[in-house]
């Protein structure tokens, strides 16, 4: 009886423990045309836990979701998950919708003072569009992540999408949109990349 209470115990003890990744982002994450549980955020502590990195996920990804959109909510986020770590994934529709990349970076900047003010450790997706408003909009957009990850101090993680936008077998007709095919592999790149920073 008491090494079943002992046991009970540190089961508890390591429950309490357990780090909370919030994964903030748009309808690359939130599981665009599809079920919940079919985005990659839901596989992603499993993904973690093989590489012996113990997380809890939480998806708080929203399908539309502009830097502007995030920064509205992710108060209310923090405080209902006090997350350990905050994987920002945010800036495609900004940049589709042509929004300056300066106003990109200064609601991103604000992502990030959030999140670090409420204790948690950033991560920062690079997010890239495509070349609708011409190279150097393009370039812009695309500059700013490394920009800013070099400016906060924030760890900066490839884009996903940019290892799998040309393969039409796990690519939705739209061609901006992962299928469901692709969300455990998308979980398994994403675990890869952040594992090292989480164990850290």
């Amino acid at each position: 009886m008491l090494r079943v209470f002992s046991l009970l115990l540190l089961t508890l003890s390591f429950t309490a423990q357990s780090a909370t990744l919030l994964v903030l982002g748009d309808s690359l994450s939130a599981g665009y045309q599809m079920a919940q549980n079919q985005a990659w955020p839901t596989f992603l502590s499993d993904e973690l836990k093989h590489k012996g990195v113990e997380v809890e996920t939480v998806n708080g990804s929203v399908s539309g979701d502009t830097t502007g959109n995030g920064l509205a909510r992710l108060p209310q986020l923090l405080d209902q998950h006090q997350p350990d770590y905050v994987l920002i994934e945010l800036g495609a529709n900004d940049g589709l919708r042509g929004f300056p990349p300066n106003l990109i970076k200064q609601n991103l900047t604000q992502l990030i003072n959030l999140s670090r003010d409420n204790g948690a450790e950033v991560i920062l997706m690079q997010i890239q569009v495509p070349p609708n408003y011409g190279r150097r909009y393009t370039q812009s957009f695309e500059q700013l992540y490394p920009t800013l990850s070099e400016e906060k101090s924030v760890p900066l993680i490839p884009f996903f999408l940019a290892q799998i936008i040309t393969d039409d077998s796990l690519m939705m007709q739209d061609g901006l949109h992962p299928k469901a095919d692709a969300q455990p592999w998308i979980a398994e790149f994403v675990a890869e990349n952040i594992a090292p920073i989480i164990k850290d």
